[in-house]
């Protein structure tokens, strides 16, 4: 399995609709890409105090192939999205995982 992490840290004035737009638009178009098997949100619960909150969405993928497909054909559409819509009121980190 492989696990492809978006970590969030999203503004606090915007956090609540935000949240609302990523499981109400994001994450459905995320899923419907069809590569994806799974996803899970989790919230930060050790912040550090800078006007923000901190979210992680971590997608699973059955192979490093579909996540490569994912990254290709969709990836830099859905992330543009986010960019366009919350601008510098966000700032994020991606990572890979392989679970062993």
């Amino acid at each position: 399995m492989i696990l492809y992490n978006l970590t969030v840290n999203i503004d606090k004035a915007v956090e609540r609709e935000w949240l609302k737009w990523m499981r109400g638009e994001h994450i459905p178009a995320v899923m419907a890409t069809g590569l994806p098997q799974a996803y899970k949100i989790l919230h930060l619960l050790t912040e550090i105090d800078n006007n923000g909150a901190t979210y992680t969405f971590q997608y699973t993928f059955l192979s490093k192939l579909d996540f490569f497909r994912f990254q290709k054909f969709h990836s830099d559409e859905l992330l543009g999205q986010l960019q366009e819509r919350y601008g510098s009121q966000h700032v994020t980190f991606q990572s890979l995982l392989e679970e062993v």
